[in-house]
């Protein structure tokens, strides 16, 4: 068979190059090359979870920071001062509370803006994998089965062409109604192989093109869930980056204080 013309020439696409397979660089055979853009999309996957489990530690700091914070605006300590000096000082316990609820309110909206929706996407990324896993595999089977079953056919069939063969050479030898009675077995064995193959054939053709058409349809829906997966994350970094920015400035804001 010719190689697989590109489907898009002009671009760098996935159901351009994750056709062939490829031999395993530890020796252990070979590698299927859908398998391997499985691979690159799981570890997106597992990337993705990582991201989320720093995001909730950074909750647990927040919220461990703040708790600590309203706690320190309520020490006792040169609570007796008295004038302007005495209202600076409570000027400044109660910034320590302010600020405390500002990293409360942080650590809130990071769960329920960013951490929540990145393992919401993971979880339903991993649901995608998976069908998109057992449905190819499915498929590569099938073919793989008439591929076989092809080969079988094609065995048979040269079996009963070269039996016809040698009786057909035994009549030219010997004239008997026996050996023309099985020339006409032979015969029948042989065309009924024929027909095998062909059928077996027909089933090959039709399994290769169901499977190239879901290898389309699947690597392009992979490519978009990719971007998507992408294009959420540089989000949600960014609506990360704006809640830290404002936690930045009230803290800027209570120094000016």
């Amino acid at each position: 068979m010719p190689e697989q013309p590109l489907l898009k020439p002009m671009e760098w696409r996935y159901c351009d190059y994750f056709w062939a397979d490829k031999k395993d660089p530890q020796g252990k055979g070979t590698m299927v090359g859908f398998k391997l853009l499985l691979q690159k999309q799981l570890k997106g996957k597992q990337m993705q979870k990582a991201m989320s489990e720093l995001v909730r530690e950074r909750i647990k700091i927040e919220e461990e920071h703040a708790k600590n914070l309203a706690k320190l605006s309520q020490n006792l300590l040169a609570a007796q001062e008295e004038g302007s000096l005495g209202e600076a000082w409570a000027q400044v316990k109660k910034s320590l509370a302010d600020e405390a609820e500002v990293h409360l309110k942080f650590s809130t909206k990071l769960h329920s803006e960013v951490e929540k929706p990145l393992m919401n996407f993971h979880e339903n990324f991993k649901k995608d994998m998976k069908k998109c896993d057992h449905h190819i595999a499915d498929l590569r089977k099938q073919l793989a089965s008439c591929y076989a079953s092809v080969e079988k056919a094609r065995k048979a069939l040269t079996e009963q062409q070269r039996d016809l063969e040698m009786k057909t050479q035994q009549l030219e030898i010997k004239l008997s109604k026996k050996t023309e009675e099985d020339i006409k077995k032979a015969q029948r064995k042989s065309t009924q192989a024929g027909d095998d193959l062909m059928r077996w054939v027909d089933l090959y053709n039709q399994a290769q093109s169901e499977w190239f058409d879901e290898m389309v349809t699947t690597t392009l829906e992979l490519e978009r869930l990719e971007v998507e997966r992408v294009e959420m994350i540089q989000q949600h970094l960014c609506q990360y980056t704006q809640l830290q920015h404002k936690t930045d400035m009230f803290n800027q804001s209570t120094v000016g204080l």
